[in-house]
């Protein structure tokens, strides 16, 4: 499976910026997702994730409420709406893919996770 995430950039704080992310060489339905996120000399970090049917989806508590993750199996690519964005929020974000046997649970830890995407910047500032 490879993966491609884009839509990183430069957003003001109490912005809006949503990523995507594309999958490759595996059909997306048989994939839960997740998106984390590592900021300069931190370690990386969950931020959301989503089962295979799109039907449970997890947040950190810090983003809970501005964040959705979201995807769109038909033309395998997961989302990730964020809104009032915040200055610590900046990090490369990273999508993430696992292979998944049921389609209501998500996956909230690194080591969990098979496939990686290269990551896209994003940076909250004025």
């Amino acid at each position: 499976v490879q993966l491609q995430a884009c839509g990183g950039g430069l957003v003001q704080p109490g912005g809006s910026l949503s990523i995507s992310c594309a999958a490759s060489g595996r059909t997306l339905s048989t994939l839960a997702l997740g998106w984390f996120r590592q900021a300069p000399g931190k370690e990386r970090e969950f931020v959301a994730a989503i089962s295979r049917s799109g039907g449970a989806a997890n947040y950190q508590n810090s983003v809970k409420g501005r964040f959705t993750i979201a995807r769109l199996n038909a033309i395998n690519t997961v989302y990730l709406q964020m809104n009032s964005l915040k200055p610590e929020d900046t990090a490369v974000y990273y999508c993430a893919a696992k292979s998944a046997p049921l389609t209501g649970v998500y996956y909230a830890t690194t080591s969990q996770y098979d496939y990686w995407g290269q990551g896209t910047l994003v940076t909250v500032s004025s």
